[in-house]
């Protein structure tokens, strides 16, 4: 895979068994994925470029046939955002624009990544980390998983925060460009080719399908 015409760490020599790996899945929620959401016209771009959900659909269907573990991390917060109390920064504007507001279509799941049965859904992400205030590591290691497998909302916020705690837990991270989007394009390049590296191995959907032998669905 290539990013401005480099090519990016792959997968090509790693192997990872399904048993000890998961599939984390950060915020596929309506607020992001579909027109109507609030922060869709923010990300659409980089969604429309990358296939974001097609790809993210495809690498969630097929890593839950090989006995994957399939985790959701979504972000709400209750009515009027008490929980956030900044005057600057990301969290700030969210509380501003009401978005995520939980139980409303903006904090569902899209339709194409709803979760399974047999699937997890971390709780309490209020912030951006999927490790902080959450379940996520007692989930991941519950389930005695060494292979962790990002992809989701935003590239270089949330994404990455979470990206930068599992490696510093430990785990063996893996980020899939294809399958995350942020605000721009432009900033969704700049994170693979300059941060990413630092604390995964990124990749594409199609690498990791390979190297973890996911059938293609």
């Amino acid at each position: 895979m290539r990013v401005n015409n480099k090519p990016i760490l792959t997968t090509q020599h790693y192997t990872a068994d399904p048993a000890d790996t998961a599939f984390v899945f950060i915020e596929f929620q309506n607020e992001f994925t579909s027109p109507g959401g609030k922060l869709y016209d923010a990300v659409k771009d980089t969604i429309a470029k990358y296939g974001t959900i097609e790809n993210a659909q495809k690498v969630m269907n097929g890593a839950r046939d090989a006995g994957c573990t399939i985790i959701h991390v979504p972000i709400a917060f209750e009515s009027g955002h008490r929980e956030i109390n900044g005057e600057y920064g990301i969290l700030a504007n969210v509380k501003a624009g009401e978005a995520f507001t939980a139980s409303t279509w903006n904090a569902d799941f899209c339709d194409e990544m709803k979760p399974q049965e047999s699937d997890l859904v971390v709780k309490g992400k209020t912030g951006l980390c999927g490790f902080h205030s959450t379940n996520l590591d007692f989930m991941l290691r519950q389930n005695s998983i060494k292979n962790v497998v990002l992809s989701g909302f935003l590239t270089n916020c949330c994404v990455e925060s979470t990206m930068r705690t599992a490696y510093e837990n430990g785990y063996k991270v893996y980020t899939l460009m294809d399958c995350c989007a942020g605000t721009s394009v432009a900033g969704q390049e700049a994170a693979f080719e300059h941060t990413f590296g630092m604390f995964s191995i990124p990749t594409s959907s199609g690498e990791i399908m390979d190297s973890i032998k996911i059938p293609v669905v």
